[in-house]
C-alpha cells in the first residue's frame, strides 16, 4: 500500500510539474508575413505594429514580405508554417474571400487554415478625379 501512495504522489508531482516544462511564449522571433510587396498600405500598418509588438512581447517582430499572385504566395507560406504563433499574417481579405473563388487549387483553404486573432484596421477607399473633371460625384459620371 505504501509503494502504491509513493507511485501516487510521483505521478501526481509529475503532472503539476509539465506546465513548467514548457517555456513561456514567445521565446524567439516573431514574423509577420505581409504577402504583397514592401511599401503598399499593409506593410506600413505591419511596419507600424512591429515595434510596440516587440516591445510588449520582450521578443523581436520582424516583417517579412512575400509578395506575388494577388498575396496567395504569401498566405500559403503562413498556412504551411508550424502553427506555433511566430508566424503571422497581416493581409486584407483579397487572398482568403476572393482567391478561392478564383483559384480551385489553393494550396490553402481561408477557414480551415487560419483563425483570425484581431482586427488590425479599417481602410476605407476613395475615388479622386483631377479637378478639372466637372463630375463632383459618381452619378454625375
Amino acid at each position: 500500500m505504501k509503494s502504491h501512495y509513493l507511485l501516487l504522489m510521483l505521478a501526481a508531482s509529475l503532472l503539476a510539474a509539465a506546465p513548467a516544462a514548457h517555456a513561456a511564449y514567445p521565446e524567439k522571433t516573431i514574423r509577420i508575413v505581409v504577402p504583397y510587396s514592401p511599401g503598399g498600405n499593409i506593410d506600413i500598418t505591419a511596419r507600424a505594429l512591429a515595434p510596440g509588438l516587440t516591445e510588449a512581447l520582450g521578443q523581436q517582430v520582424v516583417v517579412d514580405n512575400r509578395p506575388g499572385a494577388g498575396g496567395t504566395i504569401g498566405v500559403e507560406l503562413v498556412a504551411k508554417s508550424a502553427p506555433d504563433g511566430y508566424t503571422l499574417l497581416l493581409n486584407s481579405t483579397g487572398a482568403l474571400t476572393t482567391a478561392p473563388a478564383l483559384y480551385p487549387r489553393l494550396g490553402y483553404d481561408p477557414i480551415r487554415d487560419f483563425a483570425t486573432t484581431s482586427l488590425v484596421s479599417l481602410v476605407p477607399l476613395v475615388m479622386v478625379t483631377h479637378p478639372s473633371v466637372p463630375a463632383r460625384n459618381v452619378k454625375e459620371f
